[in-house]
């Protein structure tokens, strides 16, 4: 082929990755599933195993080089978003995950490789290494659809974004002691020399480079006009700097090098900081665009064929057993319940990490096949695991999860509170036990670390400022509690939640029984932390059994509300549901039209009746699972 044509080969290559990424992520954003599944699919169809239009081994010996750099703009792009400040909050649930879950996940997933596919021990633990890693790219698109709890949201995220950089730091661990194995055995001695060598100089490089950059975007003028787009292409070039410096000086340091720049610069509050998280998010869905279709482009079928029966094990595995001990053992001892373990368990897909850096590695390991035995074998079953992997968690975790949510009935409710004294946690603890969604909003820094540590979900700012209402999510909200210590601040609380985000129930704590009228009558649902008290006090004196019963609600009793919307209690007695109802509960009341009643035996449901059960908590949940399924 003469080089005006290769020339034109390369260009169509370029430009058709590039268009297939795009496509891709338009139609992952369109039906809300990761762009991994997309761009994987892309490359398959397009690739030599399919219609054959494109062949990235025309890039030839700089397929390697081109690769790499792509792998370091996506683990900068990860690294850039670890915050520290983050993790320093992060309930001990969140820090497991990210440490010992992470742990259990490379030594269970590279047992498992080990013995289900009978590789050796250096490019199992290679294979267990990458699949560490979930990631945000594959997490996102799931949390956008399915609105669980913010802490279950908050667990999966922070792993993601953690486990992508230690995952791609672990891969070139392995990588090393699979080609110290190849080329002359094992020998720790050398491989510590080795990997104390490279890491030095991976995080030597990265502190130098996020040095100057940082020094260069705070202390020096960069132009007004242009200065968002002088930091954003700054960055980039510190961040493949980094990279091709520290690879250079020590091959395979180049990533801990952009993992350490990514880190210190993310979180060294730089200007222009979401001008350049927008940027580097537009250059890494190019990048991704390549490193997938390059993947896609090594994938034979006789890569999967060859893997099996143990293939298919290596997949149960890791979806049905390393990833539930990861999530019990991590989670054990916190605020989450069984469902939301056991969703967070289900729900834990591959994606751009593992792919990335295993497309990396592979052609590094066919280059060292002097080195390395059975070099193309390794490459085949590396690219073969990952791939499968990836595929069938994203199809079946990132595609059931909503239905997988709903089923276990971890699809909670959003409930915001505005303050996070004793009431607003009080109220919170009862409400989270129930399964609802709860965020506090708090500005007391004092009050707001006491409500962390109990492990409530707390947003920091004052809740009158209409940006922090929604920040916290006031737009999705279904209920806001005015619960602080100030009348007015409750009051401009409720006005705002109602003329701004149109919030379906909004209460308000009256702290001076004066303001209740006022309050009621700007259209206000109030109660009076006074008159409260007072009637908790007069239902000890004349009514204690009550008095005592209703102190247990939200533990071993229960009230609940349900609105009569299924067809199947349309038209029926209360004898006729009663019958129907687990032991241990009992209708209360039913309201219609306003009014509220205490029914009788021949009392007949009509759509849109309000029905109260009371009885044991267990029970009543019972009892509403039946008649009000979600």
């Amino acid at each position: 082929m003469s080089a005006e044509a290769a020339s034109a080969q390369l260009l169509y290559i370029v430009t058709a990755i590039i268009g297939l990424g795009v496509v891709s992520q338009v139609l992952a954003d369109r039906f809300q599933v990761p762009s991994v599944l997309f761009l994987i699919s892309a490359g398959v169809l397009f690739g030599p195993v399919g219609l054959g239009l494109l062949d990235p081994s025309a890039f030839g010996d700089a397929l390697s080089s081109i690769v790499g750099l792509s792998v370091a703009i996506i683990v900068f792009e990860g690294a850039f978003h670890l915050k520290v400040s983050k993790l320093r909050e992060a309930p001990s649930a969140q820090i497991r995950l990210i440490t010992v879950g992470a742990l259990i996940s490379l030594l269970g997933t590279a047992t498992v490789v080990r013995y289900a596919l009978r590789q050796p021990w250096d490019l199992s633990l290679l294979i267990g290494s990458l699949l560490v890693a979930t990631g945000p790219t594959v997490i996102s698109p799931i949390l956008s659809v399915v609105a669980v709890r913010d802490r279950v949201g908050a667990a999966l995220e922070t792993e993601g974004i953690a486990n992508d950089v230690s995952a791609a730091i672990l891969a070139v661990v392995m990588f090393e002691v699979l080609v110290l194995t190849g080329s002359n055995g094992f020998d720790f001695g050398e491989f510590l020399a080795s990997f104390v060598r490279r890491l030095g100089t991976g995080v030597l490089v990265g502190l130098v480079v996020a040095g100057i950059l940082w020094y260069v975007l705070h202390r020096l003028n960069l132009s007004r006009g242009n200065a968002p787009q002088n930091s954003r292409l700054l960055i980039l070039v510190g961040a493949l700097t980094a990279y091709a410096a520290a690879d250079f000086v020590a091959k395979e340091a180049g990533i801990a090098a952009v993992a350490t720049a990514g880190i210190l610069l993310g979180n060294a509050n730089l200007p222009y900081e979401e001008k350049i998280e927008e940027f580097k998010g537009d250059i890494t869905l190019v990048v991704l665009s390549f490193v997938f279709i390059t993947l896609a482009a090594q994938l034979k079928p006789t890569y999967l064929f060859d893997l099996g029966i143990g293939g298919i094990v290596v997949v149960l595995a890791v979806m049905f057993v390393i990833r539930p001990l990861v999530i019990f053992v991590s989670a054990s001892g916190g605020r989450f319940t069984r469902g939301e373990k056991t969703f967070m368990s289900l729900v834990g897909p591959r994606g751009i990490i593992p792919a990335s850096v295993a497309t990396l590695f592979a052609i590094r390991i066919r280059n060292e096949a002097d080195v390395i035995p059975n070099a193309e074998t390794a490459a085949a079953v590396l690219i073969g695991t990952v791939f499968l992997v990836i595929v069938v968690t994203v199809v079946f975790e990132g595609g059931f999860a909503r239905h997988i949510a709903e089923y276990l009935n971890v699809i909670p409710m959003r409930v915001l509170i505005i303050g996070g004294g004793k009431v607003g946690r009080s109220l919170a603890a009862r409400l989270e036990d129930r399964g609802e969604n709860v965020v506090i909003i708090e500005n007391d820094e004092t009050i707001l670390q006491t409500a962390r540590e109990e492990g409530y979900t707390v947003h920091e700012g004052d809740g009158t400022d209409t940006e922090v209402l929604r920040a916290a999510g006031a737009d999705n909200a279904k209920i806001v509690v005015a619960a602080t210590g100030d009348d007015d601040v409750n009051l401009l609380v409720a006005q705002l939640a109602e003329s701004k985000f149109d919030v379906e129930t909004i209460i308000a704590r009256a702290n001076n029984p004066d303001n209740v009228d006022a309050f009621e009558d700007l259209g206000v649902r109030t109660i009076s932390s006074s008159l409260a008290t007072a009637w908790a006090i007069d239902n000890v004196i004349e009514r204690p059994a009550l008095s005592n019963w209703m102190t247990e609600l939200g533990r071993s009793g229960d009230v609940q509300e349900i609105e009569v919307t299924e067809p199947s209690m349309v038209g029926k007695t209360i004898e006729e549901l009663d019958s129907e109802l687990p032991n241990g509960v009992l209708i209360a009341l039913v309201g219609r039209d306003g009014e509220t009643q205490v029914p009788s035996e021949d009392f007949t449901l009509q759509n849109g009746d309000h029905v109260t059960f009371l009885g044991r908590k267990s029970a009543v949940r019972s009892a509403i699972s039946l008649c009000h399924p979600r």
